[in-house]
Parts: C-alpha cells; sequence; structure tokens
C-alpha cells in the first residue's frame, strides 16, 4: 500500500515540477522583453518549440499516415486552433507583459477557467453547476480586492491587451475541446498542426511589424530555454503525467501556478504582494479550483 501511495504521488511531483517550469516562464519572459520585441519574441518561441516537436510526428510512421489522411476540414479546425491559441493568445500575453505585471496579468488569465464554463454554457450546452457559479463569485470577489482601488500603474492598453488574450485562451480551449473531444486525430498531431500554423503566423507578423531583432547570446538563452524545457520538454512531461492524475488532481495542480508565479515575481521581478494583494490571489485560486473541480469527472483508476 506504501508503496503504491508513492509510485502515485510522484506523477503529482511530476506534475507540480511542470507547473513550476510554467511558472519561470513570466520572470524569463519579462527578462527578455527587456531587449527582445513581444510579438517576435512569442513566434521564435513556438517556432523553435515547433522545430523540436516535428521530427517525433515526422519520425512516427502512425503519425505520418495521419497527417497524409488529414482532409481539407481538419486542416481547416486545426489552424483555427493554432490561430487562436498561438498567434492571438501567447501573442497577447507576451504584448500584455509589456504593460502589465507577471501577478496581475496572472490573475486576469486565471479566469480562464470560469469564462470556458460560462462560453461552454453558451456555446455548448454544459450548465453551470450551483458550486461553479458559487466559484466564479469567489473569483470575482477576490480579483476586486486584489485590483480595488484601481492603482494608477495600471495601464489601459495593458488591461485591454490582456482582456484579448483572456478571451483568446477561453475560446481556445473550447476549440481545443471540440477537436480533441471527436478523437479522430492523435494529440500529438494536434499540437504540431496546430501550433505550426499559429506561431509561423506568429513570427512573419512579428518580422513585418517589429522587424527582425539583433539578439545577443542571453536573448538566445532565454528564447532556447521557453522552447526546448518550457514548452516542448514540459508539455511532454504533462501529457505524460495525465495519464497517472484525475482530473481533480490535475486541477489542483494547475491553480497552484497563481501563487507560484506571484513568488517568483516577488523575488526576480521585485513585485511586491499587499496583504490585500495575497488575501485577493488566494480568493481567487480557491474560486478557479471550485469552478474547474466541481465541472470536472475524475479519471477512472
Amino acid at each position: 500500500m506504501a508503496a503504491s501511495r508513492r509510485i502515485h504521488h510522484f506523477p503529482a511531483l511530476q506534475a507540480l515540477f511542470v507547473t513550476f517550469l510554467w511558472s519561470t516562464s513570466w520572470v524569463l519572459i519579462k527578462f527578455g522583453l527587456k531587449d527582445i520585441p513581444a510579438i517576435s519574441f512569442a513566434g521564435m518561441r513556438y517556432t523553435l518549440a515547433l522545430l523540436l516537436l516535428a521530427p517525433a510526428v515526422l519520425a512516427n510512421a502512425a503519425r505520418r499516415e495521419e497527417l497524409q489522411r488529414l482532409n481539407l476540414s481538419d486542416w481547416l479546425r486545426l489552424s483555427l486552433l493554432g490561430v487562436v491559441f498561438y498567434s492571438l493568445a501567447q501573442g497577447a500575453q507576451f504584448l500584455a507583459l509589456v504593460f502589465l505585471p507577471a501577478v496581475t496579468l496572472s490573475l486576469i488569465l486565471s479566469f480562464s477557467p470560469a469564462a470556458v464554463a460560462l462560453l461552454g454554457a453558451v456555446f455548448l450546452g454544459e450548465r453551470l453547476t450551483c458550486r461553479q457559479w458559487i466559484g466564479l463569485g469567489c473569483f470575482l470577489l477576490g480579483a476586486a480586492v486584489y485590483f480595488l482601488p484601481v492603482g494608477a500603474s495600471l495601464r489601459f492598453i495593458g488591461l485591454a491587451v490582456a482582456a484579448v488574450c483572456l478571451l483568446a485562451n477561453s475560446c481556445a480551449s473550447l476549440l481545443g475541446r471540440a477537436v480533441n473531444r471527436r478523437g479522430d486525430i492523435h494529440p500529438l498531431l494536434v499540437t504540431v498542426v496546430s501550433m505550426g500554423v499559429g506561431s509561423l503566423l506568429l513570427l512573419a507578423g512579428g518580422f513585418i511589424v517589429e522587424g527582425v531583432p539583433q539578439l545577443d547570446l542571453f536573448g538566445w538563452g532565454i528564447i532556447a530555454w521557453l522552447a526546448i524545457v518550457n514548452t516542448a520538454l514540459a508539455f511532454t512531461l504533462w501529457n505524460h503525467v495525465l495519464r497517472s492524475l484525475t482530473a481533480i488532481e490535475s486541477t489542483l495542480i494547475n491553480n497552484t501556478m497563481l501563487i507560484q508565479i506571484a513568488i517568483l515575481a516577488w523575488l526576480f521581478l521585485g513585485e511586491p504582494i499587499s496583504a490585500r494583494e495575497g488575501i485577493g490571489l488566494l480568493l481567487a485560486v480557491f474560486g478557479v479550483a471550485l469552478v474547474q473541480l466541481a465541472g470536472a469527472r475524475p479519471q477512472e483508476e
């Protein structure tokens, strides 16, 4: 019994490690934005990650055959997912971090599960439960405690870009759910094709609008780490541990990111958290967890 518990705890520790890697991305992006234009930065990160993941598809005979069988409808669905999730959502996240503190943007984007639940109720007919409504209210209360009174440091343009990022993330979740729910395309193929379309469009748009950036060794190091470790490795490891964790466990672990980002931003970016803001963050985390847990179905053991 003790051995089985240790075996089960290992995937949970791996998942927590992945969320830590994802949390460090916010700090690294903030550092990189000092010298790298936002859109080009995002485009280079995900294009490099694409170059690392694509061989996994091309080296697998079954995946190659599946890629060749994709019809026009499949390509359109995957392309739309790529544009929304990578070009819009990731591009907007990098751009919003130019104007907003990492913790502030993290709190705004943590509303995504609640927004997905609301959009799912409208477009997918998935009704919200009573606990989800309570969780939504708890999150909004926590956000109000954190933001009010609104400080002068919060720039309107940053909040506007963050709103675009939130909407794009929420729509991408619905699109991803719609694509994966059909079960006719392997998840790795969904990732590579959608990332290919979205990242290349993002990269091209960045180079056209911002020009081709001249990077030093430090800048290339940040991009390489984000692409290799925090994207290719982290997403692969996350998909692996999801085979062992229940939906509830993965939800709770994923929700620790808001607190992790707050701590990392305080340590490395000098973004202090007051007692009031800390209480707001905790309320928001609890609210998001309640929304997700109320709608999550435990996986079969």
